[in-house]
């Protein structure tokens, strides 16, 4: 994209000289921060990515609903507001058609890659919960669904066999291993399809991409708040808890190769949970807590799924930076679904079969 462009952009939210510096490692929207020379507030602007949000007004749409319910409640969850342009909107198109929009920018703010420590596991799987609480009476039903059918594992396993009758010989040749495991594991789907359709296991409002890299902390390494609330809209209690699970509870992040190194690092993952129920406090129904452990299993899973499937399609969602790393991606999530197996059959007795 050009500079010219992501100026143009900026000059939408502010007057004077523009200083544009990148900011975070996301996989999906390019982020900038951006300063202005008049001293007002810095910003975050992002420009949507298109192929992965199709109707990125919805976003915007969550993004009020959400930003008004939580400053209407006394609940310990703030988000930073969404700021308009110039001509009073939320958003902006370019004469190229990229959609692009702006809040506020968090001074003193930071945020991790991984989980360095297990109070910071906990933290950040407490702010999460917390999140889903202070929507507690949120009308789920006027959240537009961003991405339909997200944290759908039926629907994820289902693209993944689509893939796979699609694929060109030399990727299904290089998937093998990968695909034979995924399949072999399909019993996982038939505990997903428990979780639909009953009211043990309501939709609730989630945040639907719990890695720490959402979560901002100050520099005495106290939480502040979730940010990239893209993908809130109704959910599963399956979603947050087992993505940061997931991303969190691991050895190392899911761009690793260094596959001996993979693992499950179990007091991470007993901070998430401590952290998630103490944060959700009795938000979740007992039929949630006796299948909590399945949340793990089931994110790790679908990343696995979605990777491979993304690198037989030939690598239309995520962003890669060389030819194999979607199927590596993908292997590495298989693997740490393996430790995780192994983990809690030793520790709390389950058998996902």
């Amino acid at each position: 994209m050009k500079e010219s462009i992501i100026q143009k952009a900026a000059a939408q939210y502010g007057n004077g000289v523009i200083k544009i510096e990148p900011l975070g490692e996301g996989l999906i929207h390019r982020t900038s921060k951006v300063s202005y020379s008049n001293g007002q507030p810095e910003v975050v602007l992002q420009c949507i990515n298109q192929r992965t949000f199709s109707q990125p007004e919805n976003i915007i749409h969550n993004y009020l609903l959400v930003y008004e319910h939580l400053r209407k409640t006394t609940g310990p969850v703030n988000i930073p507001p969404l700021l308009p342009t110039h001509q009073h909107k939320y958003f902006w198109i370019d004469e190229e058609d990229n959609f692009w929009r702006a809040t506020r920018f968090i001074p003193d703010s930071y945020s991790l890659r991984l989980a360095e420590t297990e109070e910071h596991a906990y933290a950040s799987a407490r702010c999460f919960a917390e999140f889903t609480r202070s929507l507690t009476g949120i009308d789920t039903a006027l959240l537009n669904v961003i991405i339909p059918d997200f944290h759908n594992l039926q629907s994820r396993y289902h693209q993944f066999e689509e893939s796979i009758g699609q694929a060109s010989m030399m990727r299904l040749l290089r998937s093998t291993h990968v695909i034979s495991e995924l399949r072999q594991r399909k019993k996982l789907v038939e505990h997903y399809l428990q979780f639909t359709g009953t009211p043990d296991y309501p939709l609730r409002a989630m945040h639907h991409d719990c890695k720490i890299s959402n979560i901002l902390f100050d520099h005495s390494e106290t939480v502040i708040c979730p940010v990239d609330l893209d993908t809130v809209m109704p959910g599963l209690f399956f979603s947050d808890i087992g993505d940061m699970i997931r991303s969190m509870a691991c050895s190392v992040d899911e761009n690793s190769t260094a596959w001996e190194n993979i693992g499950i690092r179990g007091s991470y993952y007993q901070a998430i949970l401590n952290g998630y129920l103490d944060g959700i406090e009795n938000g979740l129904t007992e039929k949630e807590k006796t299948c909590i452990h399945y949340s793990g299993l089931i994110m790790i899973y679908m990343q696995s799924l979605r990777y491979v499937t993304d690198y037989l399609n030939n690598d239309i969602y995520y962003k890669t930076a060389y030819a194999e790393q979607n199927l590596n991606r993908a292997l590495n999530q298989f693997i740490l679904l393996e430790h995780l197996e192994v983990y809690l059959e030793k520790e709390y007795n389950i058998h996902p079969g």
